[in-house]
């Protein structure tokens, strides 16, 4: 089954592919992911490394709480989905465009 597969150089492929994923890693930081909830009321950016880096929450939401937590909950879904998809897509990229995660995007 495995008839020619020269698994001599596994070791150096493995060592390349953490070299790059180290360097991804470092790339992530300087990527900025923004996402919004309530037309713009909240807006939160985090890095690709899925650290929050700024959060602004317009003044009107001040006095209701029950919504700020709403928009909160939305806006920090919506970034860390966009985290995830961004991970994913830098992980195809490194990999030459297989797709480990199941179907296309």
């Amino acid at each position: 089954m495995f008839e020619g597969l020269d698994l001599s150089n596994m070791g150096k492929l493995m060592e390349q592919m953490q070299e790059k994923a180290k360097a991804l890693q470092e790339q992530a930081k300087n990527v900025e992911l923004t996402a919004k909830a309530g037309g713009g009321l909240v807006e939160i950016k985090a890095n690709g490394a899925g650290e929050i880096i700024d959060l602004e929450i317009d003044e009107s939401l001040l006095d209701d709480k029950e919504a700020l937590q709403i928009l909160l909950i939305s806006a920090i879904n919506d970034v860390n989905k966009m985290v995830e998809d961004n991970r994913k897509s830098q992980a195809m990229n490194m990999m030459g465009g297989l797709n480990p995660f199941g179907a296309q995007q």
